[in-house]
């Protein structure tokens, strides 16, 4: 019987024994597959003004742990809010217009549907709104982005993806880089 699918999905060691084992750290296969490799990101240089470009409607303490991590290694400022008005009194101020708002929208107390077409409204094309579901959640993926959400994604992804997110919405527009020097 042919077993060389083993070979390939990790199930067999460097010599050729049948581990059946397929992750770092367990017997049997100490080397890990190129898909489990992250690359890793720079972190943004020091920010000169202290400008909150993106915000969270996120009350899952895991996420939130996660977000907060992840922005301090990259030295991005992500601030967590509760309403909608959090985010219009600080624009109606005169502070800058967020760069992306994150919406867990499994989150009853942010009321994700009916917030987020009024900040569209409000922010127009400067903000991007992102949102993320259970992946079996096809339903509330399809109500959000009818009331305006650009992005909807799977708890995963967004995970896998928050990096990236944040580094390319945390970094200041050109014009504030200008600004600063």
């Amino acid at each position: 019987m042919d077993h060389s699918y083993r070979n390939v999905q990790g199930f067999v060691d460097g010599n050729g024994n049948g581990a059946g084992q397929r992750f770092r750290g367990r017997p049997g296969n100490p080397q890990v597959p190129q898909f489990f490799e992250h690359p890793q990101l720079e972190p943004l240089p020091p920010q000169a003004n202290d400008v909150t470009r993106i915000f969270a409607f996120i009350d899952d303490l895991f996420f939130q742990t996660k977000i907060q991590d992840t922005a301090r290694k990259l030295n991005v400022k992500v601030e967590f809010v509760k309403t909608e008005q959090d985010i219009l009194a600080r624009i109606e101020a005169g502070e800058e217009k967020p760069s992306l708002i994150i919406f867990d929208l499994n989150n009853v107390n942010a009321k994700p549907l009916s917030a987020i077409p009024k900040l569209k409204a409000k922010l127009k094309r400067e903000t991007s709104i992102l949102g993320f579901v259970s992946h079996v959640q096809g339903d509330l993926k399809l109500k959000a982005q009818e009331a305006g959400c650009d992005a909807v994604m799977p708890r995963s992804a967004f995970s896998q993806a928050l990096p990236q997110l944040l580094r390319r919405h945390g970094a200041p527009d050109e014009t504030d880089q200008q600004a600063i020097q």
